[in-house]
């Protein structure tokens, strides 16, 4: 870990995002995108492991997250805001293309990073969901239960009263247990989410006390206020241009499927993945890991780091 460079990059509105950046010698260059509740750290091990291979490994924390600074305004913390920080800090490092990496929320990222500023991505690789096309949300909300916690934490001031019960630290704590089960994470309408954690649950096997203590610091100082607008409160944005019928990404890409990730019972996830993501990205690679949570690049990740060096060396730099 003390390999991994970190450095602050102010973008637009003298904001000053953290950025972990290790192998910046290569010119083959991964950026890393988290999802909820994970910082630049959820890729230590695909930062390490990579920049042992020849590549140079990028991961931010988004504003408002972390140890980056969030803005004045909540309502400033947007998927456009957080593309316009990502190319700053791209330029501020001189880099002008790079292979997407994204997670949960994070895929929403490379996806408007992606239609964006196509020129600037030579492929992606997502994990917990699959790309989906900016500005088309509405159908995926409207299909959740009242219960699920992105319904939930949608509802403003709803989950600030939740998570004020806690601190930081058992926050991240729950979410983890939570989101690395199998099952959809709904609750009662007389309990919120929190309630579904039995306060002994063990923390899963491969998230040390370790872990956690550097997440729970993290969202000691940052608070949830961001990460509650930016993804759950943000879904139904739009781009300022509507993407056209039948766009078509052509860049190689690799989707990695946790068999045991609880958005599998999402309805419509698995035959959207089965049926419809090629339709939108041609050259997609879809691989299933059996044992694979919601976190599998934390739970597994030798698996993962290996199958995204093959990508690499079949698809992007032969």
């Amino acid at each position: 870990m003390e390999q991994i460079e970190h450095k602050f990059v102010e973008v637009d509105g003298g904001l000053k995002l953290h950025v972990a950046d290790i192998g910046g010698a290569s010119d083959k260059v991964l950026l890393f995108l988290h999802g909820f509740p994970e910082i630049w750290y959820s890729w230590r091990h695909q930062m390490i492991s990579l920049s042992k291979s020849g590549y140079r490994a990028i991961a931010v924390d988004y504003r408002g997250y972390g140890m980056s600074d969030p803005p004045p305004r909540t309502e400033d913390a947007t998927f456009a805001n957080i593309v316009a920080d990502l190319v700053a800090i791209l330029d501020s490092l001189n880099v002008p293309k790079v292979v997407l990496v994204g997670k949960d929320f994070g895929v929403y990222v490379a996806s408007w990073f992606n239609v964006l500023h196509p020129e600037r991505v030579l492929g992606f690789v997502t994990m917990g969901t699959p790309f989906r096309v900016p500005g088309n949300q509405a159908s995926v909300i409207s299909s959740l239960p009242e219960g699920f916690y992105v319904s939930r934490w949608r509802e403003p001031g709803r989950a600030e009263a939740e998570f004020g019960r806690l601190d930081a630290k058992t926050v991240v704590r729950n979410v983890y247990i939570l989101f690395s089960g199998s099952e959809l994470p709904i609750a009662a309408e007389n309990r919120e989410i929190m309630d579904l954690v039995d306060p002994s649950a063990p923390l899963p096997p491969w998230f040390t006390e370790e872990d956690l203590e550097a997440y729970g610091a993290l969202y000691q100082k940052s608070g949830f206020q961001t990460a509650l607008k930016i993804p759950y409160r943000s879904l139904d944005e739009q781009l300022e241009v509507p993407v056209p019928a039948g766009v078509k990404l052509n860049v190689p890409a690799l989707l990695i499927v946790g068999g045991k990730d609880y958005t599998l019972k999402m309805p419509g996830i698995e035959y959207y993945i089965n049926n419809m993501a090629k339709e939108i990205v041609p050259d997609l690679k879809t691989v299933h890991l059996a044992e694979g949570s919601h976190f599998v690049q934390e739970q597994l990740p030798e698996e993962v780091n290996q199958l995204i060096l093959d990508f690499l060396k079949a698809r992007i730099w032969p």
